[in-house]
């Protein structure tokens, strides 16, 4: 009965193939992204970098079809990696990969653990921010995609060139001046930080950053709660219950900050794409750009306990 009904539906001109936003939405399964054809295949960009060896990871096995990017090429200096890169940077990068801003388009990453996660998240929100509107994530990343019982390609690829132009949307980006103007009261949004609590209470620091704290008045909702226990993250609907428990919802501005933008994406993918709340925010230079621009942090321990860390390493 369904092969006649599609038959019908073909035969009257009834049947529409989804796109593939619409088949798969920000997530794709290795399953579902296999399964389709290759001349709707949507561009995969791999952004994995070298093994310790110095090697690519890339060459030694990738989806067929793909192309590299490293995650480093979306990142700002080691001083501050969470700065955004520059609208002219990305337009090499993009362009050297043959991305086109109206194609369907997948970002691979390795799927090691459950952080590794924030890289891709991190190139999705790039890639928004930048006019892409077709984008999905390979959910459990490669790792998961060899898991399955699917096949890589091995060696280098040669893409063929687009050329690409950007422009930055603030949609979805806090600005440092917009964190100074909601720390001093003078704009009403929520500060969640995505990091673990040690590093909330100040108790850990990210080695780039100036001191330990956090940002004034924030609240700390870690970027691992969206998992479970394992690097595939949990669907919508599930999303959508954790964030009304944790009491995320539309109507307020929410603005996820970490140490360098990276674990925040993660909370910003969750609460933005999945959980599908509005005016979501993500601050990609978060605490290490904040603290080394000289401002002060909350829960930042005084000198005596700071002693007794370096004296106990603890």
């Amino acid at each position: 009965m369904k092969k006649m009904l599609f038959q019908a539906f073909v035969a009257f001109g009834l049947f529409v193939t989804p796109t593939f936003a619409a088949t798969f939405g920000p997530l794709v399964s290795p399953q579902d992204l296999n399964a389709v054809a290759d001349a709707d295949k949507p561009l995969i960009i791999d952004i994995r970098g070298n093994s310790k060896d110095g090697t690519s990871l890339f060459e030694q096995g990738h989806i067929a079809g793909s192309v590299n990017a490293p995650y480093g090429l979306f990142r700002g200096p080691k001083e501050n990696p969470g700065q955004l890169v520059t609208e002219e940077h990305l337009e090499k990068v993009l362009g050297d990969i043959g991305a086109e801003k109206d194609r369907a388009t997948v970002i691979a990453y390795q799927g090691a653990n459950i952080s590794d996660f924030g890289a891709a998240a991190r190139v999705y929100w790039t890639l928004k921010s930048a006019g892409f509107t077709d984008i999905a994530i390979l959910n459990g990343g490669l790792n998961n995609w060899e898991q399955q019982g699917l096949s890589f390609e091995t060696g280098a690829v040669s893409p063929q060139k687009t050329t690409i132009d950007v422009t930055f949307s603030d949609e979805w980006r806090a600005s440092r001046e917009e964190i100074l103007k909601i720390v001093n009261g003078e704009e009403k949004a929520r500060l969640v930080d995505a990091r673990p609590e040690e590093f909330w209470k100040g108790e850990k620091k990210h080695p780039a950053a100036a001191k330990p704290g956090t940002l004034p008045q924030s609240e700390y909702f870690v970027h691992s709660s969206w998992f479970d226990n394992k690097p595939v993250i949990a669907d919508a609907a599930k999303v959508k219950q954790l964030a009304n428990e944790a009491g995320f919802k539309g109507g307020e501005e929410l603005v996820s900050f970490c140490n360098t933008g990276h674990w925040a994406a993660t909370n910003w993918f969750a609460l933005s794409e999945l959980a599908e709340l509005d005016n979501v925010k993500l601050y990609p230079e978060s605490v290490v750009g904040y603290s080394n621009a000289g401002y002060d942090l909350a829960n930042t321990p005084g000198l005596v306990q700071t002693l007794i860390k370096q004296v106990t390493g603890g």
